[in-house]
């Protein structure tokens, strides 16, 4: 259930991950990324826990550091400095509301600033996590006040949010009420019992069910 950038909005639209630094090829700084990394501000765990939360080797989390602390310097990334990241990957769209969302996703201690760990614990949900994992992570995106139901708004909003981003790289151009027609065909879908919310057993079910759904989870697997 993800956003693909720049193409036609699949029927399974769902959260599109922040695109991750590329993991570089090892050099001489090996070691002093690995000493850093056992020591990071704001991330007392370390490489080893780490190692043990996430699908990364040392390696890729050592490059994926290295991009982390680029950006983010004081180890520490809050919301709007999250959407001006987020924002340069769809300039063709409006992608701020839909990022407030993605920070919430990310955001799973919620204290309003993502650290290193809560980057790199849900990109490998994202790109390596098993299929339960990913939609757990995707429930919880459209969850949108973290009750443990979706209800047909908090959809909306996600949905709204995709196609602001998407913008006008969507052919044939959406008409402004694609966004509700979606959500009334994929709430139909979900809502099994007619109770007006979504719980996770049925997303689970639901998404696992839709080749749709499912093929467009693949997308961000080979990212890294």
């Amino acid at each position: 259930v993800m956003a693909q950038p720049c193409s036609d909005l699949p029927r399974g639209a769902g959260p599109a991950p922040a695109q991750p630094p590329r993991p570089e090829t090892p050099n001489a700084d090996g070691g002093d990324a690995e000493l850093e990394l056992s020591s990071i501000r704001h991330q007392p765990e370390g490489l080893e826990q780490l190692l043990a939360q996430t699908k990364f080797t040392k390696k890729e989390l050592q490059s994926l550091y290295r991009g982390f602390k680029n950006e983010c310097p004081s180890g520490l990334v809050d919301e709007e400095t999250f959407k001006l990241i987020y924002s340069q990957f769809f300039p063709q769209g409006d992608a701020s509301t839909y990022a407030h969302f993605l920070f919430d996703a990310f955001d799973a201690d919620r204290n309003g600033a993502l650290c290193f760990q809560d980057f790199v614990v849900g990109l490998s949900i994202l790109l390596r996590g098993t299929v339960h994992q990913k939609l757990k992570w995707a429930f919880n995106l459209y969850d949108i006040n973290k009750d443990g139901y979706i209800t047909k708004e908090e959809m909306l909003e996600i949905m709204k949010s995709i196609y602001d981003m998407m913008g006008h790289c969507t052919h044939p151009t959406l008409r402004d009420s694609a966004p509700a027609e979606h959500v009334e065909l994929f709430f139909q879908k979900m809502d099994r019992n007619g109770d007006g919310v979504v719980t996770f057993e049925e997303f689970l079910e639901t998404c696992q069910k839709d080749k749709d759904i499912m093929s467009s989870m693949q997308i961000f697997e080979n990212v890294i």
